[in-house]
């Protein structure tokens, strides 16, 4: 089993006691198959970076899970059949994290380059 993260964008029009239970009944795909459902954070409405179907904001959900990826892309599946979902996003969550050890890194040296020196005639 792995650790996903899935974000959700709802149409902004949802009302917010509507968001869990559409997310509950596609996610217990997750539980039926022995997975769990680590966190399911709702943000609320936010503004988009960008216009999705003539829409200017969205109800935002993540969700962290533990899933074999069968059952994920299920999920996925019914989530982009949902009309009131306009994006989803998952990640596997070791894909999603990033870090940089300081230890570890360390920058390019840069090349010395010859100085141009104008030629005196």
């Amino acid at each position: 089993m792995h650790k996903y993260e899935m974000m959700v964008i709802f149409d902004p029009s949802t009302e917010d006691k509507q968001v869990t239970p559409i997310l509950d009944k596609s996610l217990a795909v997750i539980t039926k198959a022995g997975g769990t459902v680590d966190n399911l954070d709702v943000w609320g409405k936010r503004k988009l970076a960008y216009p999705i179907n003539k829409h200017n904001e969205g109800i935002y959900v993540v969700v962290n899970a533990h899933s074999n990826p069968d059952e994920v892309n299920e999920v996925e599946r019914q989530l982009r059949l949902n009309e009131q979902i306009m994006r989803t996003k998952i990640l596997r969550y070791e894909d999603a994290v990033f870090s940089i050890n300081p230890i570890e890194y360390e920058p390019e040296k840069q090349s010395k380059r010859p100085s141009r020196k104008s030629k005196a005639n």
